[in-house]
């Protein structure tokens, strides 16, 4: 069985300012996407899922096609894609939006847009996230090892300390689970980073505290792994959210609250994978320098080909 990449590329980085899922930051121009997928075809994954904007579907069409078309699995089989688009008033019938709503319904939403092109494991990863060869393995793995399964999900954990930027502060949903490594909740903390006094700290989203984070816990990247049957179940909670929501303008149907939901209700348990992988990502311009610094690195230490393609 060769588990489905999930690739949430339909946000414009309105933090970074502009279409950085397209940003060619390797030594030859290569995209974060292009690592993440090398990585993925690596560990055994067959299909990859492209989640855009209908804005930019064609242009996403052609780079694909010009880029891999000669890429194989690690059976010797071609590489396949497909793509679907996310927007926003792509929703169950009944509902009305508000007509000055432009985004469309979050994470959790973009996924829905996959659920008649994915019949089997699968993992979602964010379109401009690195996550290292490491995560895609273990990612794999449980897969794989999921292949019959139902009510069973995952969580690709990273540390804390491997995922902080030198730019300014992030949000990181630092993971809660069980002596058996079920996740038993997400806390998302704002601003995080590391202070003068070598101290990890952030401002707990639900007591407002600014508080110290453990530079190791577990946190999420938002890379997901899932059997197909979080679909069905997923929708559902759609409907229920947009019940209560379908006017707003901002809010949003993310991930961690649609896992939460089955987690509660007892549809799913969510396993916690940890990996030794470090994140790194564009979140803002300035990072940019950095991200071309340490793909550079890689290069130059032999774990990546240049070009990788």
């Amino acid at each position: 069985m060769k588990p489905t990449l999930l690739v949430l590329a339909a946000g414009m980085g309105s933090r970074y300012g502009g279409l950085k899922q397209m940003d060619g930051l390797g030594p030859s121009g290569e995209t974060i996407i292009d690592y993440s997928i090398y990585d993925a075809v690596k560990s055994g994954f067959g299909k990859v899922v492209y989640i855009v904007r209908e804005s930019f579907l064609d242009q996403f069409k052609q780079t694909v096609a010009a880029k891999y078309s000669h890429v194989r699995c690690t059976d010797g089989s071609p590489l396949e894609f497909v793509f679907v688009t996310q927007e926003l008033d792509k929703i169950p019938e009944g509902f009305t939006l508000n007509p000055e709503r432009q985004k469309p319904w979050g994470t959790a939403h973009a996924m829905l847009m996959a659920k008649d092109v994915i019949h089997e494991p699968f993992v979602v990863i964010n379109g401009d996230d690195f996550y290292g060869a490491d995560s895609f393995r273990i990612a794999a793995e449980w897969c794989r090892a999921h292949e019959n399964s139902r009510g069973v999900f995952s969580i690709v954990g990273f540390e804390l300390d491997h995922t902080l930027s030198e730019s300014g502060g992030v949000s990181r949903g630092i993971c809660h689970y069980d002596k058996d490594m079920h996740l038993t909740g997400i806390v998302e903390h704002l601003n995080i980073v590391l202070e003068a006094d070598g101290k990890v700290r952030g401002d707990n989203s639900v007591t407002s505290e600014r508080v110290v984070l453990d530079s190791s816990a577990l946190c999420s990247m938002n890379m997901w792994g899932f059997t197909p049957d979080f679909f069905p179940r997923a929708w559902e909670i759609f409907k229920d959210f947009l019940a209560q929501n379908s006017t707003e303008l901002k809010k949003e149907y993310y991930i961690p609250y649609a896992v939460d939901c089955m987690v509660k209700e007892g549809y799913a348990s969510t396993d916690v994978l940890s990996t030794s992988s470090h994140w790194f990502g564009v979140t803002y311009k300035e990072d940019r320098p950095g991200v071309v610094a340490k793909f550079a690195e890689l290069v130059k230490e032999g774990i990546y080909p240049s070009p990788l393609y």
